[in-house]
């Protein structure tokens, strides 16, 4: 864009500047003449010193009073033709500035959040037992696995408890699953931080029995490495088994494995609840239905030094901000104990419902 003197003068006039224009020096004007007129460019680089004659001129003539002044006085001193051609070369520009070493304390501060995520956290003065059972299998991930001898179903189990008439299950494809969450509302910021599962297995040393297996991660970062573990243990064939795990545990797996980006190996298996049988059988029996309440009043299971299910979220935080880890065992514990009472469950009510239909049978040949 450029702005020439008639110009100037017309805005200099509509602001009401009656700053009289300092003289013309007639040598500037004519080395600076040129056939395009007097103009000068506006928002450009700085502009090249200007000749000896012309500073000299620039030196005699007064200093403008207002800015259409000091901007008419540019235009007039502005070299154009000949004498922006001779002007003098620009100075080399200069050097650009070294860059400034990075402090690496800085840089510490910046990277710590991941640092303490990847690393278990230091413990603190007054945490004296840090242990966490198992096996590293992963960094920030253990496996817990134990044993417990009981005899396998020989039959398939009926499902006719579950209001699935006709259907059956191998025993060895349920897999009876719990987790240890850091809460109850759900949503993205809920994870588990505890997976417990249980199948029947035929073990070549100890023979038929229960095997359990919990992935406990001590780390924010070993979740991807225990969802592709837990993945790992199902087939085309699982089964799942739980207690109210169809609309809390495995939706909050399912949105876990989409976090992760991981293929959701839940969603194509089977799930029996036996939240929903139990309270169909036994609602208003007891006070409630809770898995505990069942375990006791049912099938006659008394647990000794068990710590609260709701109290394993703050177990889990304080381990991971360098406190003991007494509780978190507590949790594996009392993890441990629900998915072996979820089988003891499921043969409980399947035998149940077996016993019904034999008396309803009976009834019907008295009947006769």
């Amino acid at each position: 864009m450029s702005l020439s003197l008639d110009k100037l003068r017309l805005l200099r006039r509509q602001a009401g500047d009656a700053t009289p224009a300092p003289a013309r020096d007639p040598s500037i004007a004519t080395a600076g003449r040129s056939d395009a007129g007097d103009t000068i460019a506006t928002g450009g680089a700085a502009p090249a010193p200007l000749p000896a004659a012309a500073n000299d001129a620039r030196a005699r003539t007064p200093a403008p009073a207002s800015v259409f002044g000091w901007v008419e006085q540019e235009i007039r001193h502005k070299p154009t033709g000949e004498a922006a051609r001779h002007t003098a070369p620009a100075a080399p520009a200069l050097p650009a500035p070294a860059l400034r070493k990075p402090e690496i304390g800085g840089l510490r501060r910046l990277l710590g959040l991941r640092e303490r995520s990847l690393s278990t956290a230091h413990p603190r003065e007054d945490a004296k037992d840090r242990h966490v059972p198992g096996e590293e299998i992963a960094p920030g991930l253990f496996l817990i696995e134990s044993f417990v001898a009981q005899a396998i179903p020989t039959e398939p189990l009926s499902l006719a408890f579950a209001k699935r008439e006709g259907e059956q299950v191998q025993p060895q494809d349920l897999l009876f699953f719990d987790t240890e969450t850091t809460g109850l509302a759900g949503g993205t910021g809920t994870r588990a931080f505890m997976i417990g599962a249980a199948d029947w297995h035929a073990h070549p040393e100890r023979g038929d029995g229960l095997r359990i297996r919990q992935l406990l991660m001590t780390t924010m970062a070993a979740e991807t490495a225990m969802l592709r573990e837990f993945a790992g243990w199902l087939r085309p064939s699982t089964v799942f088994s739980s207690y109210n795990g169809r609309c809390y545990d495995a939706p909050l797996l399912k949105t876990r494995y989409r976090l992760a980006r991981q293929r959701c190996p839940i969603t194509p298996l089977d799930h029996v609840d036996l939240l929903f049988p139990t309270r169909r059988r036994y609602r208003g029996t007891w006070e409630n239905c809770r898995l505990a309440t069942i375990e006791r009043q049912l099938l006659q299971i008394v647990r000794e030094d068990d710590l609260p299910g709701s109290e394993a979220p703050a177990a889990w935080l304080n381990y991971l901000r360098g406190g003991s880890a007494v509780n978190l065992r507590r949790v594996a514990e009392h993890n441990h104990k629900d998915v072996v009472t979820l089988a003891l469950l499921m043969r409980r009510l399947v035998a149940e419902e077996q016993r019904d239909r034999e008396t309803l049978a009976l009834q019907a040949i008295d009947a006769v």
